[in-house]
């Protein structure tokens, strides 16, 4: 299993997400205001701001609070201009890792990521230093507990333009080109076959293996500190970490 697939996993089963955290609303709220000031407050013609409303939702947060950050995003109510920040670095084991922020203080937040690199082992480098080992793809999650069958999701999926299906691990994973999501995920949820999470993912081409714990750890580490800062939207890397060295450190 590679980086982007254990990493998801890992956030799963720790519980290292941004609900826990208590920081979810927060970071709707700028998503949502940043996909309205790209794309505009419609949904139907935004997918970017219909996705993040769908998200909203999942997490509970009122359509007040929906509704005032549409506004934010395209102008009719005051508030932060937040934009999207990309950050790319070596981790411990040299590792590739991105990271998509949103941040009304492009500075502020640059200086900060890159101490977190750097206190954990890493170095944040320019732009375009490891995004040459990723591929942008959506991603659909279909838990295997929900009695989803490989066969039965390749026979709704294939003909929506999905690439692959992934069936390591917990989750069977629906590997598409970003322009098919859409059409993917809502054609799963027509199939009547429950969805777990689905995003547009910066999946890794080639993969670095972990072969030591402590490495291991240091590299958990660090995407969980890159994960908790308040302004980082999603982490990636190419990290390959053996099942029984994640047992070992209970992730």
């Amino acid at each position: 299993m590679g980086g982007h697939s254990h990493w998801a996993g890992i956030k799963h089963k720790k519980g290292v997400t941004d609900a826990k955290k208590g920081k979810v609303w927060t970071k709707l709220v700028r998503e949502i205001a940043i996909a309205a000031r790209l794309g505009g407050g419609d949904v139907g013609s935004n997918p970017r701001l219909r996705k993040a409303i769908d998200d909203a939702r999942a997490a509970n947060m009122p359509s007040d609070n929906v509704k005032r950050a549409i506004q934010r995003g395209t102008g009719e109510l005051p508030g932060a201009a937040y934009e999207d920040l990309v950050f790319e670095g070596y981790g411990p084991a040299g590792v590739a890792i991105i990271c998509e922020a949103t941040s009304d203080n492009r500075n502020r937040t640059n200086c900060e990521i890159k101490f977190i690199f750097g206190d954990h082992g890493g170095n944040m480098g320019v732009t375009g230093c490891v995004g040459w080992m990723f591929k942008q793809k959506g991603i659909v999650r279909v838990s295997k507990a929900g009695g989803a069958t490989e066969d039965r999701l390749m026979g709704v999926c294939l003909d929506l333009g999905a690439e692959d299906i992934d069936g390591e691990g917990q989750s069977f994973e629906i590997v598409c080109d970003p322009k098919d999501f859409d059409r993917v995920r809502q054609g799963v949820l027509d199939a009547g076959i429950a969805v777990e999470s689905a995003e547009i993912a910066m999946v890794p081409g080639t993969m670095v293996p972990i072969k030591d714990e402590e490495s291991a750890q240091k590299v958990l580490k660090l995407m969980e500190a890159l994960e908790e800062h308040d302004d980082i939207k999603n982490v990636y890397s190419n990290f390959d970490i053996p099942e029984a060295i994640l047992a070992k450190l209970g992730a």
